[in-house]
């Protein structure tokens, strides 16, 4: 049976090490599918990996070992089950020895500062994408791996404007020996999986695979990606709330939105610049599936006690008949990571039946899992999943 490739980057975060010691667990029959979307029965004469027949390792900044990160998110946020972190752990351990160096261009400042002293800080992007695609070249023939799939669930890099990037590869290639390269770290990632004939995965805000140019590198290696920025809480409620108030005419006058959480991802987006992308990939799809902008206003706050509990508090002012002002207002807590690491790993199964499908460019049946899905208008969630069933029963989306 082929085995396959699961390349994080930010591999010793909360949600990677969640999704490591799920994918541990999973493969040994240690723990129940729950919250696995491919586990659902629509899939079940999918031509997919099984969890067994994935091999985990990743890029990383910081040296924390993967058991240790793991261990923290069962005692601190009490969110894994200590004696499973346990069981997993020489599986964790396994894949620390395949966790390499990751890039730090134009990460911004607070994610620079996290880093080790170890990691390269003055490579130009080629430099950065030559060695970081060596690392998965070499990950993938000692484990002998049909097929890489990279995901990103790094933290989230100050935001760029792609429209300020040049249009086609060959006139964004040749910017990569300069260093005043906008392009940050996660894009770098991006091409150095694609020129690999590797899969990429977007599951952050940041630029990643964003640009037409990346693109055009993908169909041009025959390989494939999506993004951005997983689609795992409120969110996830917006995009099955806000269909409500359409298809009843309702007015929606204004949606806050206001979070708080303490993990490592919170106090990254302490910094202004990180948080910009965040807060416009959560706040863009109101106005797309309602048809006009409301008033919004979305916060995030790190409260260091919350650990990887994240709390939503939305409030929803609205305009019914007669024009009578009502509200609704729902409060959405769960823990980051373990709402997460699903996704992750139903995408990368996703992405390599892709590949045995031969399909290559970007994918765009997965937009049901991303809150901005690359490529994709339709934010409804239950229209987007429509998109997904469709693909797993062979029709055209």
């Amino acid at each position: 049976m082929s085995r396959i490739g699961l390349w994080l980057v930010g591999a010793r975060g909360g949600v990677a090490s969640t999704v490591l010691t799920g994918l541990a667990a999973l493969s040994q029959g240690k723990t129940r599918p729950i919250g696995l979307t491919t586990e659902l029965p629509l899939f079940a004469g999918l031509d997919m990996a099984a969890w067994a027949d994935f091999v985990a390792g990743g890029h990383e900044i910081r040296t924390i070992r993967l058991a240790d990160a793991a261990m923290d998110l069962a005692t601190r946020s009490r969110a894994l089950d200590p004696d499973l972190v346990e069981q997993v752990r020489p599986e964790l351990d396994a894949i620390d020895h395949r966790i390499r160096p990751g890039a730090l261009h134009r990460v911004g400042s607070t994610i620079a500062a996290l880093a080790d002293p170890g990691v390269p800080r003055d490579d130009s992007p080629r430099d950065s994408i030559a060695r970081l695609r060596q690392d998965i070249e070499d990950f993938a023939a000692s484990e002998q791996l049909a097929h890489v799939v990279v995901v990103n669930v790094a933290s989230t890099e100050p935001a760029v404007d792609p429209s300020r990037l040049p249009a086609t590869w060959d006139e964004l290639e040749p910017t990569l020996d300069d260093e005043a390269c906008p392009l940050p770290a996660s894009s770098l990632y991006a091409i150095a999986a694609l020129e690999s004939g590797c899969s990429y995965v977007n599951f952050t805000p940041s630029l990643g695979s964003l640009p037409e140019a990346i693109d055009q590198l993908a169909r041009r290696q025959k390989s494939r990606h999506m993004g951005r920025d997983g689609k795992t809480g409120e969110t996830l409620m917006k995009s099955v709330l806000a269909p409500l108030f359409a298809h009843r005419h309702l007015e929606v006058m204004s949606w806050v939105g206001h979070n708080i959480f303490g993990n490592l991802d919170a106090r990254v987006l302490a910094d202004p610049a990180n948080k910009k992308a965040k807060v416009a990939s959560k706040d863009h799809l109101l106005r797309e599936i309602l048809g006009y902008a409301p008033q919004t206003l979305v916060s995030m706050e790190s409260i260091e006690s919350l650990g990887d509990w994240k709390t939503a508090w939305d409030h929803i002012h609205f305009r019914g008949f007669l024009g009578t002002p009502m509200t609704l207002q729902f409060t959405w807590q769960g823990c980051d990571s373990l709402l997460a690491a699903p996704l992750v790993l139903d995408l990368a199964r996703l992405t390599d039946a892709a590949r045995r499908r031969g399909e290559v460019g970007t994918l765009h049946f997965l937009a049901s899992f991303f809150k901005s899905p690359q490529g994709v208008a339709q934010q409804e969630f239950i229209r987007q999943f429509e998109m997904l069933e469709a693909w797993v029963k062979g029709r055209k989306t």
